[in-house]
């Protein structure tokens, strides 16, 4: 449900792990409406990559796991031609056979349709009505140097429950470097912008404000600063500087114990010591640095989170927990609400774990970030007498 399968890897572990634990999660929650977003569909290589998403999409939709999901709408962004308008965002929604009543809107008609069958479009997501899609503008991405960044939103409707769910992609982090000079970083301020415009966007006046759910890759990272200050209280630092005098790695040892060296931080280089701190307790000690969503918090919300942070995993398939040394582990990948979304939420307090906001294949290879997912229930005509519950899981 990420890196590794969209770049094509079909013959890999990797691959083919992805395959059973995606059987495995379906099975388990038996969702009436599953959908899954992906980001950078294609993978790095995707000239060469993007014919395998097609073969892929084609091989899920007629998987055993899905049989009974005979209602599939499938939207891949694959035209890397149109640079300006190219997000490699991948949105894939999937009806269960009991579910009688869903509707999907067009944007363009400004009206619900029924949805029969299976589609899938690809190329020319611009004109298509049923998503409204966005790359950001060009000022706002990094040295105005274009990337893959942007969100899909659709919108759906089940009886008398409609909401809308928007695939998201942020702005990494360039250099561990650029990420410890202050707090927040800048890189922080730039995520910040782009959310707020895609809440702009989709909160505006063309059209009935709905619940919303916003699932992706927003690259949140942890504040690196104060990161490393924790992490590193006891230790003395070593600036090693090119010879412009630009900062070129930084060094942290032990003040005593032989100075042993504790962390190493480089553009594209975050080798601590001791990775288990970021696995130990799902990493939870580490939660009060993850501050990005609390400029929002009046307009999203989270489950609690329970699994540790989703990237950097090594793409190693014998290394299935491991993080590679490339970024501090972060919590990239999530799912948020808005109020009105949580609010449908159904939590009957005889049923344990209604609400399950966890990760895919904590111990097994997923690619550099693992999938995270969230499965609930929500009631159609909410206060209504006899009101039906439908079963939910996004998956990002």
């Amino acid at each position: 449900m990420e890196r590794s399968r969209e770049r094509g890897y079909e013959d890999t572990p990797s691959y083919q792990t992805h395959q059973r634990l995606d059987t495995i999660t379906v099975q388990s929650h038996k969702p009436h409406f599953l959908a899954l977003h992906c980001q950078e569909v294609g993978g790095k290589n995707f000239e060469e990559s993007m014919s395998h998403v097609d073969n892929f999409v084609k091989e899920l939709l007629s998987s055993d796991a899905l049989k009974e999901y005979s209602r599939a709408r499938v939207y891949l962004d694959e035209n890397y031609r149109s640079q300006e308008h190219f997000t490699a965002l991948g949105s894939l929604y999937f009806i269960h056979d009991s579910l009688k009543n869903i509707q999907q809107f067009d944007f363009k008609a400004k009206k619900f349709r029924k949805v029969v069958g299976k589609e899938t479009c690809s190329e020319t997501l611009e004109s298509t009505p049923t998503l409204e899609k966005a790359k950001f503008p060009q000022d706002y991405f990094p040295e105005c140097k274009w990337s893959r960044k942007g969100f899909i939103r659709t919108r759906w409707a089940m009886a008398d429950c409609a909401f809308d769910l928007v695939n998201i992609h942020l702005f990494h982090d360039a250099s561990n470097l650029v990420a410890w000079e202050k707090s927040p970083s800048e890189y922080s301020g730039t995520r910040q912008k782009a959310l707020a415009y895609v809440l702009d966007r989709i909160t505006d006046q063309r059209y009935e404000k709905l619940p919303f759910f916003v699932f992706g890759d927003f690259n949140f990272r942890l504040d690196s600063k104060k990161v490393i200050e924790k992490l590193c209280s006891d230790a003395t630092m070593q600036t090693i500087r090119t010879d412009n005098n630009e900062i070129h790695k930084l060094v942290f040892q032990e003040t005593d114990n032989d100075r042993k060296v504790i962390l190493q931080i480089e553009k594209k280089l975050f080798n601590y010591v001791n990775q288990e701190v970021f696995r130990e307790d799902n990493g939870t000690s580490l939660l009060e640095f993850d501050n990005e969503l609390s400029v929002f918090k009046e307009r999203l919300h989270e489950q609690e989170i329970g699994f540790p942070p989703s990237y950097p995993y090594s793409e190693d398939s014998s290394q299935g927990k491991q993080y590679m040394n490339t970024r501090c582990p972060a919590w990239c990948d999530r799912i948020l609400m808005s109020p009105s979304a949580r609010d449908m939420l159904l939590k009957p307090e005889n049923e344990e774990k209604s609400i399950v906001y966890d990760n895919i294949g904590p111990n097994v290879c997923m690619g550099d970030h693992k999938p995270v997912f969230l499965s609930f229930r929500i009631t159609a005509g909410a206060g209504k007498p006899n009101a039906n519950k439908h079963k939910c899981c996004v998956v990002q």
